[in-house]
Formats: structure tokens, C-alpha cells, sequence
């Protein structure tokens, strides 16, 4: 157990302690009744609130992190905070409701819509991507699958190249395989890429959300190389997302703290996919060594961790802009973590080290919830004797 894990006990046991001891609180418990769970939720709230704070909170001073980073618990809002600039020449601040490129995190948007047409009767993820697109109808890729794009089992890198293995007998991270899954999107529907996706935004109660190709607004957080002293404007953002380079599909959405989080809601809390479509997305289909974030699942745009606690979540890296969304199921939590510039010059692990660092702290306060929870729910033997006097 580790010392914030103690820590977070010593305080609940001071806190029951305090109550144990109020004899009039306890008379005024025993006269009525007692709903335990909203008890035991508020006061693990409370104490996850100030943690979240406290640590939080200095990993934005360690760093002067630029960006924004919120945890919501459901719909309730346990932690959030915003500092620096969306645009270091006009020092416009960043808000929540500044739009950042979110990189491959889009890539779970573009999964999802295969398996919307999945559900429509359209697709199958067996199927071979031959069966849809011209260009994979060759001896080097006429076997590749979708399910193998969808976790990237296929052995494509670079469309055009030469397979990294035989498809299905390894993992290697392709932006040009979820490209070729907007095509098969938009080759089944009968519509662009963007139209679809705007349209699963509406589903998901996004408002605020767009991709490269057609965001028309004024609250885009502009992407830096550098550092906050000496940012290096990248040139024709968002517009060079849509871009050969890039892609939509693989990497080209944009989105909010507050769309991200209704996001996760909607999508874990089965409002976009049915219940059987939802956990094939969900399940870990192949492996990972992530140069960043080490070992770990991957079902179909997502990766999982392995051992506890349970969690879905993604990073992306569009030039100038880390980001990471993370979902607890157990306890419907999400943690989002937006920022527009990057020092490439010290690498990508030293981009990521605030967010790394707060996925620890999330990880560590997740698991014990989760603990603490099973803690609480234990009767309380001297609290039931009160009440029987």
C-alpha cells in the first residue's frame, strides 16, 4: 500500500471518527434512515476532490504545463484546470471551451463508425478490406481484414510499402490502416468521412466538436513547437490535418474537455453502440509495447491497461499537441488531458511526462476508490450499536 493510499485512509478514518463521536449527529441518524451509498459516494468524493487537487495541481507547476486537464466523475465535475495560451501572439487563455487537435484519440471515432455499419447489416469485421477498396486488391494486401486494421494486426505501416508480418501474427501501429478505414466508411454510407463523424457527434451530445477539414470556429488552440518562452508556430492548422500526412480518420479531430467527457459517457454507458458491439470494441484483441505508457491491450481504437485498475484510454500526438482521454468503467470516470505545445527537441517521453505522471496519480486514486468503497461498505459495528440503543 502506498503512502497516499495511507494517507487517503488516515483521513476517512479521522472523518468517521469525528461523526462516531457527535453524539447528537448519531441521534439524528438513528431517527432516520440512512441511504449508505449516497453517504459513503459524497464522502469519497469529497476526499478524491481535494487529492486530485493537490496533486493535480502540481504537476501543472512542475511542468507550467500549457493545456487543460479535467476529471469527471459521471456527469460531476471533480476536477478541472486551465492555464497559459491558446494563442501566445494575441495571449488569448485558454478556456473550456477551447478546441484542441486531438491526434490519434480519433481514432476510436473512426472504430466506432465501422462498427455502426457493422451494426446496420453493411460490414463484417472478418471481412477482407479487398471486398471494399480497390487498392487492396493485391497479392501483398488481399488478406488483411478490418479487424485487423481496427487493432493493428495487419503488418501495414505506410500504404504502398511492404507488410512489417504476415497480417494477424503481430502488432504494428498504422495511421494508414484507419485512413483506409474512413474509406470504408465513407464507401458503405455513401457519405464523406466528415459527415459521419459530425453526425456521430450529434448522437453523443457532442456541440462543440469538428474535424481539420471543416472547423469554421475562432476557439482553436493553435499548436507550438518550443517551449512557453519561445513557441514556434506549426503553420496551417487545423487544415493540415486533413492532410496525406496525417489523416482524419487516423488523427484529425477536434474536439474539447467537455465534449470528450460527454464522449466517454455516452459511448461506455452504451448510448452509441448496442451492448454486444460495445464490448467486441472494448476487448483486447492484440498487444502492445507503447514507447511511452509500456505495456498494454488494444481492442479496436483503444488501448487497455493490463492489471487494475480497469481503464480504456488513448494518447495523441499531432505536432504540438499531446494529448491523452482516459475512462475508469468501474467507477465512470473520465480524465482528459489537452495541451498545444510540445518540445520535440527532448523528446516525445519528455512531452508526455505530465501526462504520464497524472495517469499514475488517477490510476493510483482509482484503485483505491475502489478499495475504499469495499472498505466502507462494510457494516459499522459501532454505529449499528448506537442506533440499537
Amino acid at each position: 500500500m502506498t503512502q497516499k493510499k495511507y494517507s487517503f485512509f488516515a483521513l476517512l478514518f479521522l472523518l468517521v471518527t469525528i461523526i462516531s463521536c457527535e453524539k447528537n449527529e448519531i441521534k439524528q441518524i438513528a431517527a432516520q434512515p440512512i441511504d449508505k451509498n449516497a453517504i459513503i459516494d459524497s464522502t469519497i468524493t469529497a476526499f478524491e476532490k481535494k487529492l486530485l487537487e493537490q496533486q493535480i495541481d502540481s504537476v501543472f507547476k512542475k511542468y507550467n504545463f500549457n493545456g487543460s486537464v479535467a476529471v469527471f466523475k459521471d456527469s460531476t465535475k471533480l476536477y478541472q484546470k486551465e492555464n497559459g495560451f491558446s494563442d501566445f501572439k494575441t495571449k488569448t487563455k485558454i478556456d473550456d471551451h477551447t478546441l484542441f487537435a486531438i491526434g490519434s484519440i480519433s481514432k476510436q471515432f473512426t472504430a466506432v463508425m465501422v462498427l455502426l455499419e457493422m451494426e446496420k447489416g453493411k460490414l463484417k469485421t472478418d471481412d477482407k478490406v479487398s471486398k471494399y477498396l480497390t487498392e487492396f486488391q493485391t497479392k501483398e494486401y488481399e488478406n488483411i481484414t478490418i479487424h485487423q486494421l481496427l487493432n493493428h494486426t495487419s503488418g501495414l505501416n505506410l500504404f504502398g510499402g511492404k507488410l512489417m508480418f504476415k497480417s494477424g501474427s503481430n502488432f504494428f501501429y498504422s495511421n494508414d490502416g484507419f485512413n483506409a478505414l474512413g474509406k470504408i466508411i465513407e464507401k458503405v454510407s455513401g457519405r464523406s468521412y466528415d459527415e459521419n463523424v459530425l453526425d456521430l457527434f450529434k448522437k453523443a451530445g457532442m456541440n462543440s466538436s469538428s474535424t481539420g477539414n471543416v472547423f469554421k470556429g475562432t476557439d482553436f488552440a493553435s499548436a507550438y513547437l518550443g517551449n512557453t518562452k519561445n513557441a514556434e508556430l506549426i503553420q496551417n492548422m487545423p487544415k493540415r490535418l486533413g492532410g496525406k500526412e496525417i489523416g482524419i480518420p487516423a488523427g484529425g479531430i477536434l474536439s474539447t474537455i467537455q465534449d470528450l467527457n460527454t464522449w466517454n459517457n455516452a459511448l461506455y454507458g452504451g448510448k452509441i453502440l448496442n451492448q454486444e458491439t460495445l464490448q467486441k470494441f472494448m476487448a483486447k484483441s492484440s498487444e502492445r509495447q507503447h514507447q511511452i505508457f509500456g505495456k498494454m491491450g488494444y481492442g479496436y481504437g483503444i488501448m487497455l491497461n493490463i492489471g487494475k485498475p480497469n481503464a480504456y484510454f488513448h494518447s495523441g500526438y499531432i505536432k504540438g499537441s499531446p494529448s491523452l482521454n482516459i475512462y475508469y468503467p468501474e467507477t465512470k470516470t473520465s480524465v482528459i488531458i489537452l495541451s498545444n505545445i510540445a518540445d520535440e527537441e527532448k523528446g516525445k517521453s519528455s512531452i508526455f511526462r505530465p501526462h504520464i505522471e497524472i495517469k499514475k496519480i488517477t490510476d493510483g486514486i482509482e484503485n483505491t476508490v475502489i478499495d475504499l468503497r469495499t472498505e466502507m461498505m462494510t457494516p459499522n459495528e459501532e454505529l449499528i450499536s448506537h442506533r440499537k440503543d
